[in-house]
C-alpha cells in the first residue's frame, strides 16, 4: 500500500490485521480485529520491529503516524520495521459502537458539581447497558487484554523479541508488557510515563506543576508582567465564576450562535485538558486573564472555538473501560478525595474517578498496579512543563527498571517527541546501544508574554 501523511509526502509500507479473542478470560469470546500499518526497515540488518502504542487512552497509533509525528517513524525505519498499532478498541480497530445517552448538558443552564457528576455517572449506566445490547464486552476491554495483544502480534511478525516506542498511555501499556514479556521485549522507548499506578493522578501534582511553569514565566520579562502569580490568578477567577457565572454569546463559523454560562467547572476542564503543553498553556492564561479583566468580546472570540451548545454526554467504549480498569487503590483514593478538595482544578484532571463506583467489576485489582522490576533498557522521556504526567510522578513510575536511562526535556510539554531534533537524535542512540551522556535537552520556551 501506498501510505500518505498529512505533509503530502508518501512511503511504502505494509498494511495487514490479526484477529484476537475480545476478552481471553471469557469461553466462546468473538473474534476482534487488530489493524496495523507496517513501516520497512531500511537496513539490511533490522533489529527487533519497534511497535508504537499510542496514548489516550483510545488515541489510534496509525492516525499518529499520518501527523507531525510521521517523520520520527521514517527517522527509526533505520534500526527495525516500524509498527502502527490500532490498539483494541481505537482507530480502524475500534468495532465497538459510541454511546449517546439521554443526560443532557445543557449550556445555558447553571449545573453544581454534584449534579454534573450525576449525569455522567448516570450517562456511563446507560451506556453500559447499551454496549451490552450491542455485545460489546468492556471486561475486554483493559491493558491486560492489550499486552496479550502484543504478545499475539509478536508471534504474527515472527519475531523474537519486539520494541515498544509509546507516550502517555502507551507508556502504561509498555510498562504492564514489561511485567509479563519481560524475555519477549528487546527495548523499551517510554516517554510523558503514566505509571501503572497513576491512571488517576494527584491533584496537588498538578498545582506543584503550576508553580514549576510560573518560575518559567519568571525568567520572561514581559510574561513575569502579565502574569505575576498564575496559582492567584487562576484562584481569582475560579472564586468569580463560582460567585458570579459569566454568560457569553458564541458564534462559531458557519454554525448558529449560542448561550453558554461560563462556570468555574468549564475553566477546570479548560485547563484539565490544555496544560498537557506550554502552547496550549499560554492560551488557556490568556483566556484565565480575559475573565480576570472582564473582558468579554475576547473571551466570546475565543471560547467559540472551544465550547458546543447543549448536548447529550456521548461515551467511547475503550477509553471508558481501560481508565476504571486500571483505576486505583483505596489508599490513594483517599489521598486523592482528600487533596480535591483543596487543588486549583479539584478533581477535573481525571473524571474517569468518578466512574470507578459505577463498574467496579472492571478494576485490574492492586497486584496489576505493582511497578514494573526488570533490566531490560529503558529510555524514559520527561518534559519539565508537562501538566498532564508530571516528571516526579513518571520518576516514581519506574523505579524497579534497573537498566533506565532517563532523560529531561527542559521547558517541553506532554507531546515532546518533536519538540526537538535531538530527541529523535538520542532515540536513535538508544536503539543503537549507545551510552547516552547528554541527559538533558533544553527547548525554547513559547513567548507566553506575546498575546498573538
Amino acid at each position: 500500500m501506498t501510505f500518505t501523511p498529512q505533509n503530502g509526502e508518501s512511503v511504502e509500507a505494509l498494511k495487514g490485521v490479526i484477529q484476537v479473542p475480545e476478552n481471553r478470560q471469557r469461553r466462546g469470546s468473538p473474534m476482534i480485529p487488530l489493524h496495523y500499518v507496517r513501516f520497512p526497515a531500511t537496513t539490511k540488518n533490522p533489529g527487533s520491529p519497534i511497535v508504537y502504542l499510542a496514548g489516550g487512552p483510545g488515541g489510534s497509533g496509525i492516525n499518529t503516524a499520518k501527523g507531525r509525528r510521521f517523520p520520527l517513524f521514517m527517522q527509526l525505519r533505520k534500526y527495525g520495521d516500524v509498527i502502527a498499532l490500532d490498539q483494541r478498541g481505537t482507530g480502524l480497530s475500534d468495532v465497538t459502537p459510541a454511546c449517546r445517552s439521554k443526560q443532557p448538558l445543557p449550556s445555558d443552564q447553571i449545573m453544581d458539581d454534584k449534579d454534573y457528576i450525576e449525569r455522567h455517572q448516570k450517562a456511563l449506566k446507560e451506556c453500559v447497558r447499551f454496549w451490552g445490547e450491542q455485545k460489546v464486552d468492556l471486561k475486554g476491554y483493559n491493558t491486560l487484554e492489550s499486552v496479550a495483544d502484543l504478545e499475539a502480534l509478536r508471534k504474527h511478525l515472527n519475531a523474537e523479541k519486539i520494541t515498544l516506542w509509546g507516550i502517555s498511555y502507551g507508556s502504561h501499556l509498555a510498562l504492564a508488557a514489561i511485567k509479563k514479556m519481560d524475555d519477549r521485549i528487546d527495548k523499551v522507548i517510554i516517554a510523558s510515563v503514566e505509571g501503572l499506578q497513576q491512571t488517576i493522578k494527584l491533584p496537588q501534582r498538578t498545582d506543584a506543576y503550576f508553580k514549576r511553569l510560573q518560575t518559567a514565566i519568571h525568567n520572561e520579562p514581559l510574561a513575569k508582567q502579565q502574569y505575576p502569580d498564575i496559582f492567584q490568578l487562576i484562584q481569582r477567577v475560579h472564586q468569580r465564576l463560582e460567585m458570579s457565572p459569566l454568560t457569553l454569546t458564541l458564534s462559531p463559523k458557519d454554525k448558529p450562535p449560542f448561550e453558554f454560562i461560563l462556570q468555574r467547572r468549564t475553566m477546570q476542564q479548560f485547563a484539565s485538558r490544555m496544560i498537557s503543553d506550554p502552547i496550549w498553556t499560554k492560551r488557556l492564561l490568556q483566556l484565565y486573564l480575559a475573565v480576570d479583566q472582564g473582558d468579554v468580546p475576547l473571551l466570546q472570540q475565543q471560547m467559540a472555538r472551544y465550547l458546543a451548545p447543549s448536548r447529550p454526554i456521548q461515551l467511547r467504549a475503550m477509553p471508558t473501560a481501560m481508565d476504571i480498569a486500571s483505576g486505583m487503590s483505596q489508599q490513594r483514593r483517599t489521598k486523592i478525595e482528600e487533596q480535591a478538595k483543596t487543588a486549583l482544578l479539584g478533581s477535573y484532571l481525571n473524571f474517569s474517578f468518578h466512574y470507578t463506583d459505577v463498574l467496579p467489576e472492571l478494576d485490574l485489582g492492586d497486584e496489576f498496579r505493582q511497578p514494573p522490576q526488570s533490566s531490560i533498557p529503558v529510555l524514559l522521556l520527561s518534559g519539565t512543563l508537562d501538566g498532564r504526567t508530571y516528571i516526579e510522578s513518571q520518576r516514581e513510575a519506574v523505579t524497579g527498571l534497573k537498566n533506565i536511562t532517563a532523560v529531561t526535556v527542559v521547558n517541553a510539554g506532554h507531546n515532546l517527541f518533536m519538540s526537538s531534533p535531538e530527541v529523535g537524535n538520542i532515540m536513535e542512540k538508544f536503539l543503537k546501544g549507545q551510552s547516552i551522556i547528554k541527559k538533558s535537552i533544553i527547548v525554547q520556551l513559547p513567548d507566553f508574554g506575546n498575546k498573538t
